[in-house]
């Protein structure tokens, strides 16, 4: 998690993946820390040593291992280390600015990076409009390099009825590039759309 707006799209993210069974390994960046707590009223703390996941709600069975933002020694800043994928949500211009050139100066960067070189799947999801052409040259760099862009662009065809059904939105599809299963939202071509003869 870094310090763009969207913290409610990291905090339904977590508990997704959690509630699925998977272990999370979580790096937050002071800036994301301190969005989390303007935008959910969440507010994780940042010192591995007192960091209590129940600050989250309930995770249902998964399980969060949390990594100090400054910590180069975590597994997750080596290839050595085994994952599924990796998740910016939100991504910050600043952070997707460092992966796009290489930049490793905190664990998330440097965690990214990691991914990038592994050839591992990489989700950057920005939140931030309008885009100048800097931000969309980097985004085009970390989409050469293998990365996913996904903007926080909650679509409407699923007919949304409330601000968590468009969250949801855009973490279905953040599961489904992580090739994690989910029901959060209604899928184009199942069933009719919104309006249609049965509703």
């Amino acid at each position: 998690m870094t310090g763009a707006s969207g913290a409610p799209y990291a905090l339904r993210l977590l508990r997704v993946l959690c509630g699925s069974g998977r272990t999370v390994h979580l790096a937050i960046s002071p800036s994301g820390a301190h969005v989390m707590r303007e935008e959910t009223g969440v507010a994780p703390s940042q010192s591995a040593s007192r960091f209590d996941p129940a600050v989250f709600g309930d995770l249902g069975p998964g399980r969060v291992v949390f990594h100090h933002h400054a910590d180069f020694t975590a597994g997750i800043a080596s290839g050595s280390f085994p994952t599924g994928g990796m998740v910016v949500c939100p991504c910050s211009m600043s952070t997707l600015a460092s992966i796009a050139h290489g930049v490793t100066t905190n664990l998330i960067t440097r965690a990214a990076d990691v991914h990038l070189k592994e050839r591992r799947k990489l989700i950057l999801v920005p939140r931030e409009m309008p885009l100048n052409l800097i931000q969309i040259e980097n985004m085009a760099a970390v989409t050469r390099a293998g990365a996913v862009v996904m903007p926080a662009m909650p679509g409407w065809y699923h007919g949304p009825t409330s601000l968590d059904d468009l969250v949801d939105f855009v973490v279905a599809r953040i599961c489904d590039q992580l090739g994690v299963g989910n029901d959060l939202i209604r899928r184009w071509g199942y069933g009719p759309p919104p309006g249609g003869p049965e509703d």
